[in-house]
């Protein structure tokens, strides 16, 4: 892989590496497998605009439809349908994201045999959405996915995804910075934008989101354990409901501002239809009940 992404940085359209159903070989909660922490971070080091993510969520979430484990994970499993590294709050994409690395979580239906064909999958589509803020272009897109304009949803919970920080009269979304400096009093405010479906979703349903979650981290540069998969300042900070959002046309509109803000940080958003303050291991649950969506992070950075 080193000498791959060695070769590709001199490639004229540079590729795109992102990591697949990265804990599926795990055993245990940051007890993993064929992937690991320390492989993320050398590849992210040597192309880090080449090596730039891994699965938040991944394929094979009809499996339980068929008596099979969400996501093919057998040794330990999925949390609301996505891979521990991501799903674990202050674990490891947190980790990655504290030391300022622009890492980024898509989803995938990574679709073999259909469920109603004795499969584990759904169509690709059907389930899990990436949803990129791009051009109808080849390149817009890759762009887009190499600088984190992204979002992921399951069974279609929502559309669309905004989230902005704003200070000192400038602002930033999902994958750029928000840059302040040490001088001001800063305070940053986060203001998140969705859209649920206008129609059902695949299983017939019209899902609700009952929750949205803002999740804060320090940034505190690198770290030299390459085998580090946590970040202890990394906290849900605010919970909301639908008594804390405001409609304006088809969207949903929240806001909450961050205090004084006085060092590097990054904010991101998760949402579900169900009432689990974390999401739970997964079980042979219908996947249609338990739905999630993650943003990418945006940075602020305090010179």
């Amino acid at each position: 892989m080193i000498e791959f992404l060695k070769a590709a940085k001199d490639m004229r359209n540079k590729p795109l590496v992102i990591a697949h159903h990265t804990s599926r070989s795990a055993t245990g909660l940051g007890v993993y497998g064929q992937d690991t922490p320390r492989e993320f971070r050398n590849g992210n080091n040597t192309a880090p605009e080449i090596y730039v993510g891994f699965e938040g969520a991944p394929g094979h979430q009809a499996a339980p439809l068929n008596g099979g484990a969400r996501g093919g994970y057998g040794n330990h499993p999925t949390y609301g349908g996505y891979d521990q590294m991501t799903a674990r709050v202050g674990g490891l994409w947190d980790s990655l994201l504290g030391e300022g690395r622009k890492w980024w979580i898509t989803a995938t239906s990574d679709s073999h045999v259909h469920w109603t064909r004795g499969g584990a999958d759904f169509w690709p589509g059907e389930y899990s959405k990436t949803y990129v803020l791009a051009r109808q272009d080849y390149g817009d897109i890759m762009d887009a996915l190499r600088n984190g304009r992204i979002f992921v949803t399951t069974g279609d919970l929502i559309t669309t995804l905004d989230l902005t920080a704003k200070g000192r009269g400038r602002e930033a979304m999902v994958g750029e910075t928000l840059a302040l400096s040490r001088r001001d009093r800063n305070d940053v405010e986060i203001e998140i934008r969705f859209r649920p479906p206008q129609g059902k979703n695949g299983n017939g349903d019209r899902p609700e989101v009952g929750r949205v979650d803002l999740i804060v981290g320090n940034v505190t540069g690198v770290n030299a354990d390459l085998d580090a998969d946590t970040n202890p300042t990394t906290k849900v900070v605010a919970r909301f409901g639908p008594r804390d959002w405001r409609r304006q046309g088809s969207e949903y509109v929240i806001r909450h501002t961050l205090r004084n803000v006085e060092q590097d940080l990054y904010a991101r958003v998760r949402g579900t239809n169900t009432d689990e303050l974390e999401p739970l291991a997964d079980g042979k649950e219908n996947p249609w009940t338990d739905l999630w969506f993650y943003s990418n992070p945006v940075f602020v950075r305090v010179r």
